[in-house]
């Protein structure tokens, strides 16, 4: 009777290997697409891109596998040492670029996608070729294309969750470049009686985990010196959510916020885009008891609300919870909406909206929408005619919905295109536009089944809206007219692309 033999020690050490090296090598990708899509805009294009150029970069590396006959162990040590140093430094790099040399961070973002890319196509079939000394070609195959896979899901499933809210991008790509480093003293350790240079190899692994430990212990400095120099003012605050990158900055602008680098508000002015935002349609509905907020995390358009007694309800839906979280609880974030988010009136959501209004049943007399501006497929679904559907449904018939819509003056296709929409769900519009001057011109739309009529009266204590002001807003000089606009859908989110070009006029 034979006895089946278990995985001999360098089979089992060169598989877990192979589970690091996917792990590693996808953070490496996941980070690069993060990074473009902060940067660059449109989620989708940005991970299109990278993730093809990466497998492009993977299939020639696996072709120039070919060419390394000899020494296996010790070109595997290199390359990993190498994917260690340009992978686990890529966040770093692409940060600092961004902040001192934005021009260049296109050309370096895919520079070093291509080049990490190739390493990581060389690994695996080194490792295959090392391996193929000891097991048979079939059982070879399977498992390391298992714990290739078994790798890629665990950082799949660890990126967005828990590596990015709890470490954020550069010490995360400092971490697994590290634990490529890891591999490569495991590799030297492995092959110590087949390496022709042990020495030099060994203070090669010593420099890569001493200068990706000595980055990683600076991780700090490295973040707050590129958003320093990108934001200018002090940093005041700043953390990653599995969403976003919040940063809260204090200069002569007063607190500023950013989220994914992009201004949300300025203290300075913000009481213009929120009075503007929240006024027009609740002082004209005459008795709103019922509202909901959509995004506006910050609170500060639920401070606005609460200035009318009659409401009785809010529920404020924001994806979020680290936004809701700081604007209820820090002094100075919450002092700025008056401590409205810890309101007995104010019920908070954190989930996405477009599901939530699938879900609940609810109808209020005033919804209000404060998303931010559609610079990606993920945001520009908050935008399309399946979104007004299902908010129209959620709407009193005496109701009015408020969408704040960016600038009818430097984006005047993408502004006309959210009124088309929410007129193909049946919605009556009463577009407006305000100057808030950290912003330029910018614009609303108030949507309902009944015509809007200016208000009568307004809260005491405003300090941008008059109601002699307010009708003057709804009238748009010529070169912000209505222009012919298609309805932005969920299936195409025209939308996005359309926004993108107008605004890289401004910001090429």
């Amino acid at each position: 009777m034979s006895v089946q033999k278990g995985p001999r020690p360098l089979e089992v050490a060169l598989l877990a290997s192979v589970f690091v090296v996917a792990a590693c090598g996808l953070v490496y990708e996941l980070a690069a697409g993060a990074l473009a899509s902060y940067v660059l805009g449109d989620s989708v294009l940005q991970f299109s891109t990278v993730i093809g150029a990466y497998l492009f970069a993977m299939g020639v590396g696996s072709w120039l596998s070919r060419f390394f006959e000899r020494q296996l162990p010790a070109h595997f040590l290199r390359i990993e040492l190498l994917v260690a140093l340009v992978g686990g430094l890529l966040p770093a790099t692409l940060f600092l670029t961004h902040a001192w040399q934005p021009q260049a961070f296109r050309v370096l973002l895919y520079g070093l996608v291509l080049v990490v890319g190739m390493l990581v196509g060389l690994e695996i079939p080194l490792v295959m070729r090392i391996l193929k000394r000891n097991v048979a070609l079939r059982e070879l195959v399977s498992q390391v294309l298992t714990f290739d896979y078994l790798g890629a899901l665990a950082v799949s499933v660890a990126f967005p969750l828990l590596l990015v809210p709890q470490l954020g991008l550069i010490r995360t790509g400092l971490l697994f470049g590290l634990m490529n480093a890891l591999v490569a003293l495991w590799a030297l350790w492995l092959f110590r009686h087949e390496l022709r240079r042990f020495v030099a190899h060994a203070l090669a692994c010593l420099f890569t985990v001493g200068a990706l430990g000595a980055a990683f212990a600076g991780s700090q400095k490295i973040t707050s010196l590129a958003e320093d120099r990108f934001y200018q003012d002090k940093i005041v605050l700043a953390e990653s959510s599995s969403w976003q990158r919040i940063v809260v900055t204090q200069g002569r602008a007063g607190l500023r916020l950013f989220l994914n680098g992009n201004l949300q508000f300025a203290q300075s002015d913000e009481y213009r885009y929120h009075e503007a935002l929240v006024h027009p349609a609740m002082a004209a509905h005459g008795a709103p008891r019922k509202v909901a907020v959509l995004g506006g995390g910050d609170g500060l358009a639920v401070r606005e609300l609460l200035r009318y007694p009659g409401v009785e309800s809010i529920t404020l839906v924001d994806l979020d919870p680290n936004m809701t979280r700081i604007f209820s609880s820090d002094p100075a974030l919450a002092a700025l909406n008056d401590g409205a988010l810890r309101s007995p009136k104010v019920k908070v959501i954190n989930t996405d909206a477009f599901q939530w209004l699938q879900q609940v049943q609810d109808v209020f007399d005033v919804i209000v929408v404060d998303f931010p501006d559609p610079t990606n497929f993920s945001i520009g679904k908050l935008y399309t005619n399946a979104f007004y559907a299902l908010l129209e449904q959620r709407l009193a018939a005496s109701g009015y919905a408020v969408i704040q819509t960016t600038s009818p003056l430097i984006a005047r296709q993408s502004f006309w295109t959210v009124v088309a929409t929410l007129e193909s769900v049946g919605l009556q519009t009463a577009p407006y536009h305000a100057h808030v001057p950290s912003f330029g011109e910018w614009g609303f739309i108030i949507a309902s089944r009944r015509p809007w009529r200016a208000p009568e009266a307004l809260p005491e204590g405003l300090r941008f809206l008059t109601v002699q002001g307010v009708p003057p807003l709804f009238d748009f000089p010529r070169d912000m007219a209505r222009v012919p606009a298609e309805v932005n859908r969920l299936a195409n989110q025209a939308l996005v692309t359309t926004y993108e070009r107008e605004w890289g006029k401004v910001h090429p």
